[in-house]
């Protein structure tokens, strides 16, 4: 078993990883229970806000739902997300103390990168499943097509940029397990609870990679 195997997994859950800011607490229950329910279980929200740690709290009790954290930077970051009920962590990029400190923490990663020489030192270090990130101001598409194909070994998750008109580009790579994207839980419905809407964008990205 890899050190990503579990990573791989979440990863497969569904063609689009949601990648939520939340400001509001209250709204995480929710907003996870309509991503799921539109057929998106894999969640990360990202530690950029207060209310991160509370709202990972809330959508770890959503049936169906695997919820992870982004933007972890810190070893105090896995710890907190880990304590909040996190299922897996996701990260701009590695560092050694980042990746120490989901191994002893037993919380799955899926470590950025967006060079060669960034994937390589990564796969040495055990981790086969990675985010490529800043994916479109990296080079989009073409840019992870080329990188894999010395490198067949690794799977991407691409992060950044990716929208409904560009995702169908990245998922039809071979090196593509899902991609990371925001505009399925978009910051004015999710102000106006409107989860039925953000249930039915969640269910068209869900059919992306078909």
């Amino acid at each position: 078993m890899t050190k990503t195997q579990r990573t791989r997994e979440i990863c497969a859950l569904a063609p689009i990883v949601p990648v939520l800011v939340i400001d509001d607490a209250a709204q995480a229950r929710p907003l996870a229970e309509a991503l799921v329910a539109g057929g998106l279980p894999a969640l990360e929200v990202t530690l950029r806000t207060p209310a991160a740690l509370e709202a990972i709290r809330a959508m770890a009790e959503v049936p169906g739902g695997v919820v992870g954290a982004g933007t972890l930077v810190t070893p105090e970051d896995v710890r907190a997300a880990k304590e909040a009920g996190a299922q897996f962590g996701v990260s701009p990029g590695a560092t050694d103390a980042l990746i120490a400190a989901c191994e002893a923490e037993g919380l799955p990663l899926l470590p950025g990168a967006a060079t060669a020489s960034e994937a390589m030192a990564l796969l040495e270090k055990g981790y086969d499943m990675l985010k490529f990130f800043p994916a479109e101001a990296s080079g989009g598409a073409p840019a992870l097509k080329a990188i894999g194909a010395p490198l067949p070994q690794i799977s991407f998750c691409p992060t950044g940029g990716v929208s409904p008109t560009n995702a169908r580009d990245y998922l039809s790579l071979s090196n593509v397990i899902c991609a990371g994207g925001s505009w399925v839980a978009p910051k004015q419905m999710v102000e106006a609870s409107d989860w039925a809407g953000i249930e039915t964008l969640a269910h068209e990205a869900s059919k992306l990679a078909d």
